[in-house]
């Protein structure tokens, strides 16, 4: 684990931020959801693959397949 998956985590949560408010300033609400979702799925796949490396390392260190 590194420290770049924060700021990939913080970089996407203010991109999506900056998208979404400039969205609800032109009245497209719609669009400006979507993109939040977006914006939130992509950091969850990103949470996903981290975990899935964590638990590949605990599974190594403690010899269980």
């Amino acid at each position: 684990m590194s420290i770049d998956i924060i700021f990939k985590i913080a970089a996407i949560g203010l991109l999506t931020a900056i998208v979404n408010q400039v969205l609800k300033k032109y009245d497209k609400d719609e669009i400006a959801t979507l993109v939040t979702l977006v914006g939130l799925v992509i950091v969850l796949l990103i949470v996903i693959d981290s975990l899935t490396d964590l638990f590949s390392a605990l599974r190594t260190v403690f010899g269980t397949y």
